[in-house]
């Protein structure tokens, strides 16, 4: 008996030889269906991370809501007639962006990765926020002047004088440094890495192709883009050309954090773009001027040109203006990171 066993031993090829288990070893357990629905090879599923993602968000902004209108804090839009206040910036978007912080470091737990793959991490933080405050700015110069010296926008008084200038330009500054970050975290942050892992997974099984994750990574783009753009359908003198340059902006700002996986650049450009419309130059932002701005101007001509009640972004010389700023991200910032590879040990952090 113990002879014939040996000789069947020997019979089997290495291969097969490699499939028996050593002795008092059992073969290793195979994962459970429940697990696979769950967990694939980079962790949690995008699918379940974002369902998760959106019910704690819808939680805290409910909660916001609550708390805002108990301690009568929530800002009242008809109160805008006059221009909108620090007060109404801050309260309507500081605790927004809390809530899309915490939320973040939440999900990062969960799915047990650094919060920095977020779109917040990398080394050349402050350079890269520096350099996008300072293009932010001379972009939206342009375009301004591109509109006065053409005659579409009338400048009709100076309103701020002396140290005003300076306390409302830094509390302006300020108030829309929050917007900026909370427009970007929220949107080409969690969002855009968990939403283009779960698509570039799509595509890896689907197609079989190398370029799963470039494909999920601008799906994503072009999706989150679409619904930026259409969130700002609520803001008063909205228009499509408005809606489309908010779009493409969106896309411009995919495109500098597909170069650097970063989010620095755009929301240093960001704050700069809105501040210097709404501040600087007093022009509408998306049919909304501010109060204490340091000019008073109004659009003349045809909307399409002028840009009319929405502001500069509703002029159809924003478009060349937008394709600029792609070149200027493709000449100035330094590439370091090809794309998302949803690994944190593939990740590289510039």
């Amino acid at each position: 008996m113990q002879i014939e066993t040996n000789r069947k031993t020997a019979d089997l090829s290495p291969d097969n030889k490699a499939e028996l288990p050593f002795a008092g070893q059992s073969p290793s357990p195979q994962p459970s269906t429940l697990r696979k629905v769950f967990l694939g090879a980079e962790g949690l599923r995008a699918g379940w991370s974002l369902l998760i993602f959106f019910a704690l968000m819808a939680a805290f902004f409910k909660g916001i809501d609550i708390a805002g209108h108990l301690l009568h804090l929530t800002p009242k839009r008809d109160a805008l007639d006059t221009g909108a206040s620090l007060k109404f910036l801050f309260l309507g978007e500081f605790p927004l962006l809390l809530a899309t912080i915490v939320v973040t470091w939440i999900m990062s737990k969960i799915e047990r990765r650094p919060n920095s793959m977020y779109g917040l991490g990398g080394s050349n933080k402050l350079s890269r926020f520096f350099s996008g405050l300072a293009w932010g700015v001379t972009c939206l110069s342009l375009l301004f002047l591109t509109l006065w010296k053409t005659g579409l926008l009338i400048i009709d008084s100076r309103l701020v004088f002396g140290s005003d200038v300076f306390r409302y330009g830094a509390a302006w500054l300020a108030g829309f440094l929050v917007v900026g970050m909370f427009e970007e975290y929220l949107t080409r942050g969690y969002l855009q890495f968990t939403l283009s892992r779960g698509l570039a997974g799509i595509y890896r099984w689907a197609f079989k192709t190398r370029h799963s994750a470039a494909l999920g990574f601008w799906t994503s783009a072009l999706l989150l883009s679409f619904l930026f753009g259409l969130g700002h359908t609520k803001n008063p003198g909205e228009s499509p050309i408005g809606l489309l340059s908010a779009g493409l902006a969106a896309m411009v700002f995919c495109f500098v954090l597909w170069r650097t996986g970063s989010l620095w650049w755009a929301i240093g450009f960001h704050a700069s773009w809105d501040w210097a419309q709404s501040f600087l130059y007093g022009v509408a932002d998306s049919g909304l001027f501010v109060q204490h701005r340091l000019l008073a101007t109004h659009p003349t001509g045809r909307p399409i040109l002028s840009g009319g009640a929405t502001g500069p972004e509703g002029s159809i010389f924003v478009v060349p203006v937008l394709i600029l700023i792609a070149v200027i991200i493709l000449t100035t910032v330094r590439g370091t990171h090809a794309g998302y590879t949803f690994r944190d040990v593939e990740r590289v952090e510039a």
